[in-house]
């Protein structure tokens, strides 16, 4: 059954919010208590941030960025007409290997160039000391910007890259044509408290001298995530190397745990301080969420309302990690979407 939510708000407007029907309105309000727009202001801050004024700074390109690596599929790439290709961003601890089934299932089923990226500090992208989503935002746009593509690109994200991917269409509004959100939404949250665990783990498996075998690192991993899926995706941040000592096999990590934990700690991971006020795409948006995770409330869709007024919502029975649990899923939803669209 198709329900509808309407809330009459003072002062508010109304927006159209496609979740199977339902229509909300939101506040026009200067405050959110979802966003934390605590950077370069020029006005009082309120208890999570004005968000009253332009913030030139989420928007600027004098910002230090890397040489982002990635990898493409275009084994079924129509070679006789340009279509818009596809970005994918991973989240946290994970590298453009985490979306090589997703790309796969695109490419067959779309006949576009998929690509696949590193995140600064993951994968085989550089290291860096700066991890925001300003910083990742501008790194994505350096690399579209040096691809020269025929057509805007369609950006994805999943969890970080989520974030990623919408910053960059609100930092630049005429450099994509799409944009899909996995289990990830425009607000401000509380720092996730199992991922400084997670790092705390992965230290203490790199950092043991008789930690030599996958099994061991496995276990390791269960004091801090029950799920097997989470933990052999937590095991890619992992490399065996022979230690020069003793002749025998250890762990070491792929990626910076700690610039990537002081990140997590800082809030940085967690943060959203872009301003609807201000910044606001119109371009077609989906969002899909795992039905078994709290990143997208449904407290949540109003804002993204704000932020994208052009936007849908589609549900996967899946946690929080459900590009790795649901690929096909995830796959065929964003085909569906992007049909739709491309046939408008």
């Amino acid at each position: 059954m198709i329900s509808v939510l309407t809330r009459h708000i003072q002062g508010s407007r109304s927006i159209s919010l496609i979740r199977y029907g339902i229509s909300a309105s939101y506040s026009t309000g200067p405050i959110y208590s979802h966003h934390n727009n605590t950077g370069k202001t020029r006005t009082r801050q309120g208890i999570y941030g004005s968000t009253e004024v332009l913030n030139p700074y989420l928007t600027s390109d004098d910002i230090p960025t890397v040489e982002l690596c990635s990898e493409v599929v275009d084994e079924f790439s129509s070679p006789y007409e340009f279509k818009s290709p596809i970005i994918i961003l991973h989240g946290i601890f994970g590298s453009k290997s985490n979306n090589r089934t997703i790309a796969r299932i695109l490419n067959k089923k779309l006949t576009r160039d998929v690509f696949s990226l590193d995140m600064r500090n993951h994968g085989g992208s550089p290291h860096i000391g700066r991890h925001d989503y300003i910083g990742m935002a501008a790194d994505v746009e350096r690399w579209i910007k040096s691809r020269d593509f025929e057509e805007k690109p369609i950006i994805v994200g999943h969890s970080m890259g989520a974030k990623t991917a919408m910053s960059v269409v609100l930092r630049k509004p005429d450099m994509c044509a799409m944009l899909v959100s996995m289990d990830n939404a425009p607000v401000a949250t509380q720092p996730q408290s199992s991922f400084p665990r997670y790092v705390k783990a992965l230290l203490g498996i790199i950092e043991d001298p008789t930690m030599h075998t996958a099994q061991q690192a496995m276990e390791k991993l269960k004091s801090v995530e029950e799920s097997v899926v989470v933990r052999q995706f937590l095991m890619t941040v992992l490399q065996k190397v022979k230690d020069e000592k003793t002749g025998e096999y250890r762990f070491k990590s792929r990626i910076p745990l700690g610039i990537l934990n002081d990140a997590i700690v800082k809030g940085n991971i967690a943060n959203w301080e872009f301003n609807p006020w201000v910044h606001r795409w119109t371009g077609p948006s989906l969002f899909i969420r795992g039905t078994q995770s709290h990143f997208i409330a449904d407290e949540y869709i109003q804002d993204i309302g704000r932020f994208f007024p052009n936007f849908e919502i589609r549900d996967v029975d899946a946690g929080h990690w459900l590009n790795t649990e649901k690929p096909q899923e995830c796959a065929d939803l964003i085909c569906d979407f992007v049909e739709r669209h491309e046939e408008a």
